[in-house]
């Protein structure tokens, strides 16, 4: 990579990968403080507090509104995209950010609980937007056809790199959640509002950078801008063989008739794929992942774990899985898809009935919380290594172009919906199920386990061509 080109791919990625990481985790550690504001808010209002079970509602919907919110958002991308191009919809976003900051954090002061609910949501829809426009910036705009996997499918590197800023945000996230930084009472609403700073930050910097020469091409017919973009990443004059595979892949998709969603649902011939993709994406979330993020004091908490001890337990859960996602950056294209998606949701399932077994013992075992804490290092550790980054890989595999789109907003709603049911009923069920509600976890992952080994098969170095036939 050039240094412009690398310049916006970070700035890209960090924007939006680490904001959306950063969302995932930042719930967790003031948890304790948004209930006590909560409560007091609805005390001063109506003379009573609220009762546990509303309570816990209400908080379960402050944090999986952030689902929903992203969910609405990438269905808003391809319209967004279309009208603004890349840059512009990366830009426009960061202005939620800002919107959603200010709600945010000056709720405390206004006294409003629906204003942080509201600010969540609008993050969200933010995330929705960002994650799938960063994919296209960087798999589809920025690399070169190599990279981008259009004849051999070497695209591994981009959703790897921005998981790994993902787990960077989630680790910030619960470092600054410390109660030597912003863990305290009096400090929750300018920790949930910090994520103004980079994305101030971003929205300064991307107008230093072009738009998206394929798009400028591709979609605009603007071959003059798309030269002057070209020239300024790559840092050469000499353009021309790139204006023209650009020119080729321009014809190529004027002649390409688009699948609809209905029409890929119904389509025989990608049948398998279809459903490998609602298989691998629906249990990437619903393997446990989230409940881990967004409850992870929780967790700790019922399996013992002294309280002054769980931020510092949590901040050390957040490196190991950045050093996770490391591992399964560099290894993805040596070991393959398939070894490390299995191997990491076999991790997961059982260490989530680990963790059942630890809390069923830690009465007369104490020893048996820190089983439950390696447990959960377990379950991060897995999912990093292999489920992050692989289902956003796959689903560009398993189709070619023409389905490609549609199987994205497929895979993607199901990413969404499956995050929002996790955030919204883990609370509920690991009320009336106790121990035993990270068993529903373990099934989710070795039944997903089950169905790649049997039907999924290796995607690298194969083009889609092979890996249709594979199928048929």
């Amino acid at each position: 990579l050039t240094f412009p080109l690398l310049s916006v791919t970070l700035l890209v990625s960090f924007g939006s990968s680490m904001l959306y990481g950063y969302n995932l985790a930042v719930v967790n550690s003031p948890a304790v403080h948004i209930k006590a504001f909560y409560n007091a808010t609805w005390s001063r209002r109506y003379g009573h507090g609220l009762a546990p079970g509303l309570l816990t509602l209400l908080y379960s919907l402050t944090v999986s509104i952030f689902a929903l919110g992203g969910l609405v958002g990438s269905l808003l991308v391809g319209v967004l995209v279309e009208r603004y191009g890349r840059n512009g919809a990366l830009s426009r976003s960061a202005l939620l950010v800002l919107l959603a900051g200010g709600f945010m954090g000056f709720s405390r002061e206004l006294g409003s609980p629906e204003m942080v609910i509201i600010g969540r949501s609008i993050m969200g829809l933010h995330s929705g937007r960002c994650c799938l426009v960063c994919g296209t910036f960087l798999m589809a705009q920025s690399a070169t056809a190599h990279s981008r996997g259009l004849e051999k499918n070497s695209c591994s590197p981009w959703p790897q790199t921005l998981h790994i800023f993902i787990c960077l945000g989630v680790f910030s996230a619960q470092v600054l959640g410390l109660p030597e930084l912003l863990g305290r009472d009096r400090f929750w609403p300018l920790f949930l509002s910090v994520v103004v700073v980079p994305a101030f930050l971003q929205l300064l910097l991307l107008h230093c950078f072009p738009e998206s020469p394929r798009y400028l091409l591709i979609e605009r017919n603007d071959i003059c801008g798309a030269t002057k973009a070209l020239r300024r990443f790559l840092g050469t004059h000499d353009v021309w063989n790139v204006i023209k595979e650009m020119k080729e892949e321009q014809q190529s998709l004027s002649s390409m008739e688009m699948v609809s969603v209905w029409q890929l649902l119904w389509d025989p011939s990608v049948r398998w794929q279809t459903l490998s993709v609602v298989v691998v994406n629906a249990g990437m979330q619903l393997s446990g992942i989230d409940a881990i993020w967004f409850y992870t004091n929780t967790i700790f908490e019922n399996a013992g774990i002294p309280v002054s001890q769980i931020p510092y337990t949590t901040v050390g859960t957040g490196a190991i899985e950045v050093v996770a996602g490391l591992i399964g950056c560099f290894t993805i294209e040596k070991l393959g898809r398939r070894p490390l998606i299995i191997a990491g949701f076999c991790a997961m399932g059982i260490c989530s009935a680990g963790i059942t077994v630890s809390l069923l013992l830690q009465t007369s075992l104490p020893w048996m919380r820190y089983v439950a804490v390696a447990c959960v290092v377990g379950i991060i550790a897995g999912f990093c290594m292999g489920p992050a980054g692989v289902p956003f890989l796959m689903t560009a595999e398993l189709f070619m172009q023409s389905h490609r789109p549609a199987a994205y907003i497929v895979g993607g709603s199901l990413n969404w919906l499956c995050n929002f049911t996790i955030g919204f009923i883990f609370p509920f069920l690991q009320m009336s199920a106790g121990a035993f509600c990270y068993l529903v976890f373990c099934g989710v992952c070795l039944l997903v386990t089950l169905y790649i080994y049997l039907i999924i098969p290796e995607t690298r170095n194969k083009t889609f061509m092979e890996i249709s036939h594979i199928f048929a």
